[in-house]
């Protein structure tokens, strides 16, 4: 019988707060190496340390720190506010 991770009891309507480091890693797009590095370099967030052998990453963190990383061929980060809604200006 395979045992169940607790990610996988949650629906899919809640999504977990907390990650670990290859799931981060995944979720941003980019190999655990190189997220790695952008942990180092500070364009990713330092993990969460729940108890002392477990590091969590915060998925909101990871989302406001990707969303500060510039586009390709800028130099700043997005022009809009990320609670922006396009649909305001229609």
């Amino acid at each position: 019988m395979a045992k169940i991770r607790q990610h996988d009891i949650l629906p899919p309507s809640l999504p977990p707060l907390g990650i670990n480091r290859e799931q981060a890693a995944e979720l941003v797009g980019i190999s655990p190496s190189t997220f790695d590095r952008l942990v180092a370099a500070g364009l990713m967030p330092q993990p969460r340390q729940v108890t002392a052998d477990r590091l969590v990453y915060d998925v909101s963190e990871l989302a406001a720190a990707f969303r500060k990383i510039p586009h390709k061929g800028t130099d700043g980060v997005d022009a809009a506010p990320a609670r922006s809604n396009p649909w305001d200006d229609a």
